[in-house]
């Protein structure tokens, strides 16, 4: 956690919509690129982690990440953080909207467009995302992702395009190693059996390079975790880890 000088959480969602020049976030139907984020960390660089793209025999396409340890963060920590995307952190005296600090050059939005009867989040609930992954408009994510599954072991989450679930999926494994976490993700494009859909989806979905595009952005920030999330999930909830 060096380089910080000052660290306070705000776990009450702010709404969407507000006007506040001190926050740094856009509201859900911005459309535009988002200016970048002035932090006191850098990004990982792509190499940092392992990478690789599977044209899987049943037709669909396997982006996977398996990125260096994440020091400091826990399992329980990150199953927290996708459950508390909304909201804002200070930061040396500045207070940012905590998803574009996840990311501070691609992040738009994030918020939950639908929780569970209880108010929490959790399989069956709703997150809406915006970002432009590497600043390329080709690039725009604008979607709702249905929460599948999210606790310690990982977080599994079903991005809706066009109104049809079910032809993306995202797969995040965690595992407590000496020292922090590992993290291992990955995206799976298509349907089980269809490889006629490839072509569909990157007409419509996802052009050539975007899955390139992805794999950079989520090194990027799954990397800059380990420079906020300790202190922000100690903030809020009083626990060590």
């Amino acid at each position: 956690m060096s380089g910080v000088a000052s660290y306070q959480a705000f776990p009450l969602p702010r709404s969407a919509g507000r006007a506040d020049a001190r926050v740094d976030g856009y509201p859900a139907e911005y459309a535009g690129l988002p200016s970048p984020v002035r932090l006191p960390w850098g990004l990982k660089p792509l190499g940092s982690a392992q990478t690789g793209i599977d044209r899987l025999p049943d037709g669909r396409d396997r982006y996977w990440i398996r990125h260096e340890v994440l020091k400091g963060v826990t399992p329980r920590m990150l199953a927290w953080w996708f459950t508390h995307l909304e909201g804002d952190v200070l930061v040396e005296g500045r207070r940012i909207d905590r998803y574009r600090l996840w990311h501070p050059y691609d992040h738009v939005h994030a918020g939950y467009a639908r929780r569970r009867a209880d108010g929490s989040v959790g399989p069956g609930a709703v997150i809406r995302l915006r970002e432009v992954l590497g600043g390329n408009p080709r690039f725009a994510v604008d979607i709702r992702t249905v929460v599948v599954k999210i606790d310690e072991e990982g977080f599994i989450h079903e991005p809706v395009f066009h109104g049809i679930r079910g032809l993306a999926r995202m797969e995040y494994a965690f595992r407590r190693v000496p020292g922090g976490t590992l993290y291992e993700n990955c995206l799976l494009l298509g349907r089980e059996g269809t490889p006629w859909l490839r072509p569909l989806l990157r007409a419509f979905a996802f052009p050539p390079g975007k899955g390139e595009a992805w794999l950079r952005h989520n090194v990027e920030e799954v990397g800059m975790l380990e420079n906020f999330l300790p202190a922000l999930y100690r903030a809020e909830t009083g626990l060590e880890e």
